[in-house]
């Protein structure tokens, strides 16, 4: 992995679909043996996105449904303009929503993932945001701006200290309480392995000195 790596963006080839979804008719030839294998691979691909060391900002437009769905909620950060569908109509074919569709309740609860997965339900951006699905709703025209001022923010920050973060977070996810608790003093302990804690601290305090002194 390049250690220059910082922010990845996601987003589809268009304005037409974020990811529309598995193929239809590449699943509706497969068996038990060939279904096992197609969802493995759908699930690498999401697994590759929750490993990667750095933030991973989803930039949603138009439809985000079943697998590109749990492309999405792979994803460390999701933005989307205001005309962007989501949901998970795998129950509508004959197949039930699985491998990172297991993310859903963590993100909406137990009550609307349970509402997305049983009824097919196609919810709008508004709906996801209020639900927790997205972090943030804009309009197509602002959609590039507002993924700027988050690759910015990300930027601005230590890259060592980000790495660390986004590896602590997925701990956490898997960890109890207390487990994650000290993962966390590991972390903050293996943050001075590095001299970023000293430079950027020793920065900030020169900030802070009074003009003359």
């Amino acid at each position: 992995m390049d250690d220059a790596l910082r922010v990845v963006i996601l987003r589809g080839a268009g304005n037409r679909a974020f990811i529309g979804g598995a193929d239809i008719s590449a699943m509706a030839t497969l068996d038990r043996e060939t279904a096992r294998v197609f969802i493995t691979e759908i699930h690498r691909a999401c697994d590759a996105i929750r490993r990667l060391p750095v933030p991973v900002i989803a930039r949603i437009e138009g439809y985000a449904l079943g697998a590109g769905l749990e492309i999405a909620a792979s994803c460390d950060l999701r933005i989307a303009a205001e005309t962007a569908k989501f949901g998970m109509p795998e129950v509508k074919i004959g197949i039930p929503s699985v491998i990172e569709a297991a993310l859903l309740p963590r993100l909406v609860g137990w009550g609307r993932a349970r509402r997305l997965l049983y009824t097919g339900e196609v919810i709008d951006a508004g709906t996801a945001e209020q639900w927790g699905l997205v972090e943030r709703v804009v309009t197509s025209a602002e959609l590039d701006t507002a993924v700027g001022e988050w690759v910015t923010a990300i930027l601005g920050a230590g890259s060592c200290a980000i790495r660390l973060q986004k590896a602590l977070v997925r701990e956490w996810e898997a960890l109890p309480f207390d487990a994650a608790i000290q993962a966390g003093i590991d972390a903050f302990a293996e943050a001075y392995a590095s001299p970023e804690p000293a430079d950027r601290m020793a920065a900030f305090l020169r900030k802070k000195q009074p003009l003359g002194s």
